[in-house]
């Protein structure tokens, strides 16, 4: 996708350097930071300056590449798995792609195990690519449905950031946006803030802007009145886990956004990569919810009149805070899941009948 009119990927390799997008300073700063060290990676994905469960996958990938290149040894490179699917607990996609590297790598040479590696994670990057394309596809046909029916704007109501920005390209929920638009239907998305990290204000209305779509941030508790005045069409977010009964685990705030869908009679889709399912967990309780730093709630972060970033605290400094990173949307709230190989019921008939 583009950034100033320029096409970009979240992430690539170049001259045994893995470059990544810093999306700690979007939406103010576009700064391309190199990755060197397995700790590089690992500190990558806890600050978040990469983030989205695909997108976290692929730079877990590219970080056991850095940990060859540090250390070309079977103990650090098992030591490096641990410690990057310890970075953040909720995206299966860390552990995921982990996993993916370490079979492929089992027994390698050390001599052949950099160039196995480097592959393994391209191809994890572009396989990534190929599936959000797929799911763009799949999900136009609902968008191109609405727009046949109603022959005006389609408004478009996404939570957080599941945009090209929190894969490698195109992204989940975003990519059926980006090919409606692509297909001339006029589509206009509402923005949900997302805070604390403010992920749809910062990412999703950015990479919209970049891409000449209309778009409208609204305050997080505001989707909720949208649809009682029929202002919104349809729902489509992303996931960082989604288990094989249909249970969708994402940014905190989704739950109740598909409660005020199902009350509303608005459909409620979820787009993910089949990297995303869980197909071992079966209770959303067993589900690990990363719990953040405080402080993502109680400093708010912008530019001040000087175009520097600061970050100011906005809390009582006695007050205390939880920050609950996740939340989980039961099935029955889900219209439908939009994959890479079609769109399901969100079941476990569904998904076993898409990937058997």
């Amino acid at each position: 996708m583009k950034i100033e009119g320029k096409e970009y990927r979240t992430i690539w390799f170049e001259k045994n350097i893995v470059k990544i997008i810093d999306q700690t300073k979007l939406p103010h700063q576009f700064i391309i930071k190199d990755l060197k060290t397995v700790k590089d990676a690992i500190n990558a994905i806890k600050t978040m300056e990469v983030r989205g469960a695909p997108l976290i996958g692929a730079t877990a990938a590219y970080g056991l590449v850095l940990s060859i290149l540090e250390n070309n040894d079977q103990s650090f490179l098992k030591k490096s798995a641990e410690d990057l699917i310890k970075s953040r607990p909720t995206a299966i996609n860390l552990k995921w792609a982990v996993n993916r590297m370490l079979e492929k790598l089992k027994g390698v040479n050390s001599d052949k195990i950099l160039d196995i590696a480097v592959n393994e994670a391209k191809e994890i990057c572009d396989e990534d690519i190929k599936f959000c394309e797929s799911i763009g596809l799949n999900g136009l046909k609902v968008i191109e449905d609405i727009y046949n029916k109603k022959k005006d704007t389609v408004n478009i109501l996404t939570h957080c950031n599941a945009g090209w920005l929190a894969t490698i390209n195109w992204g989940t929920a975003t990519s059926p946006i980006y090919h409606a638009h692509k297909n001339g239907i006029p589509v206009h998305v509402w923005a949900d803030e997302t805070r604390p990290r403010n992920q749809g204000a910062n990412l999703t209305s950015y990479e919209l802007n970049e891409e000449g779509i209309k778009n409208t941030i609204i305050a997080d508790n505001t989707g909720g009145i949208l649809m009682q005045r029929g202002q919104v069409d349809m729902c489509i977010v992303g996931t960082d886990r989604t288990l094989s009964n249909g249970d969708v685990c994402n940014k905190v705030g989704t739950y109740l956004k598909a409660l005020a869908a199902y009350d509303n009679k608005i459909p409620f889709y979820v787009a993910l990569p089949s990297s995303t399912i869980d197909w071992d967990i079966k209770d959303f309780k067993d589900i690990p919810i990363e719990e953040r730093n405080s402080e993502e709630l109680s400093h708010l972060e912008g530019v001040d009149n000087n175009g520097d970033i600061k970050k100011v605290l906005i809390y009582p400094k006695k007050s205390k805070s939880m920050n609950l990173a996740f939340d989980i949307t039961p099935a029955k709230y889900v219209t439908g899941l939009i994959t890479e190989k079609g769109i399901c019921e969100a079941s476990q008939e569904g998904l076993s009948k898409l990937f058997k």
